[in-house]
């Protein structure tokens, strides 16, 4: 039998209930994965909560890593036995087992567990798409980056200092500015809404940044647009303290000639050639030593609920994994 977390509602994390079902035979296209680790990530939870919204009932989970254990008909790309992971949809990754689509895998190199593949490969494809397509980080740029305590954050903060960014980070804590400089950022804030773009606009002797990565949302939003020199692009990415205002055009236009936008991965991912230059990107940037899966937080799959509320409580410093 196969454990499966499954939600008939949205909520709070104790909807999640894990299910017993049958394990499956691949059809074309297909195989069948005993999973070792499933990433967690904060888009699980505002799929949960109701905030990203879901056909219901639905399984949870887009990350996830393990074995081949067997494969449908037309399936060449991927062999049995052979260490996988993937990134993105379908979503069900919170279960012991999955049938998944074969071209949507990729192999996990051998200095990778499966953990660390778990942990790094949602994250990093985020990161790299912000980083490279969103808006092209390179030396000279300067780049506010919130969250850069967290999973998301890590892999962004390492990734754009090897890129040549000067690389300003915020913490929503006192006690993370550490971590944050550790990490290599040139300079660290703890956010304060009415003082952040003051802050950086003295850090960068008035020329403030070229670009703003905020999933913060609401109570960050006109603190980071404040932040951007004219023509800088903003970038809102995520929602976690709920979604900003709608803004108005001419707004944007007041502040210097703003840009903004306010990206997916699947817009960046659906493509599979796409994906895996993408998902192939970040697994060489690890090999190489640029990024590293941080691993916080391992909890057993029956304590799922528990994982949520410590990602929702801002109680994590990294990434989370689940163990089937």
């Amino acid at each position: 039998m196969v454990s499966v977390v499954r939600i008939a509602h949205t909520g709070a994390p104790e909807v999640m209930t894990i299910e017993q079902v049958s394990a499956r035979e691949p059809g074309p296209g297909e195989v069948w994965l005993e999973q070792e680790a499933i990433g967690v990530n904060f888009l699980d939870v505002s799929q949960r909560k109701g905030a990203v919204p879901l056909p219901l009932p639905s399984g949870l989970g887009l990350e996830g890593a393990g074995r081949v254990a067997a494969i449908g008909a037309g399936v060449s790309n991927v062999k049995v036995g052979d260490r996988v992971a993937y990134a993105t949809g379908p979503i069900g990754a919170y279960a012991s087992a999955r049938l998944f689509p074969a071209d949507r895998l990729v192999p996990i190199p051998d200095a990778l567990t499966a953990e660390e593949a778990a942990a790094v490969l949602f994250k990093g494809i985020t990161a790299q798409y912000l980083l490279k397509t969103t808006y092209p980080v390179g030396p000279g740029t300067t780049l506010v980056l919130y969250g850069v305590a967290g999973g998301l954050g890590q892999i962004m903060a390492t990734w754009a200092k090897h890129l040549g960014a000067f690389v300003i980070g915020i913490v929503s804590r006192a006690e993370s500015v550490e971590t944050a400089k550790a990490l290599g950022c040139d300079a660290v804030l703890v956010f304060n809404a009415q003082t952040l773009a003051a802050d950086v606009a003295e850090i960068t002797h008035g020329k403030k940044a070229d670009v703003v990565y905020d999933p913060i949302g609401r109570v960050s939003f006109e603190a980071s647009l404040d932040c951007l020199r004219p023509r800088g692009l903003m970038v809102s990415f995520g929602a976690s303290s709920g979604a900003p205002t709608a803004v108005e055009v001419a707004t944007l236009n007041a502040k210097g000639s703003l840009f903004l936008t306010r990206p997916s991965l699947a817009a960046h991912t659906t493509d599979i050639a796409e994906y895996r230059q993408r998902a192939e990107d970040v697994l060489a940037a690890v090999e190489a030593g640029i990024i590293k899966p941080g691993i916080w937080g391992r909890y057993a799959l029956a304590d799922v609920a528990k994982a949520h509320a410590d990602l929702e409580g801002g109680q994590s410093r990294g990434a989370i994994v689940l163990k089937p």
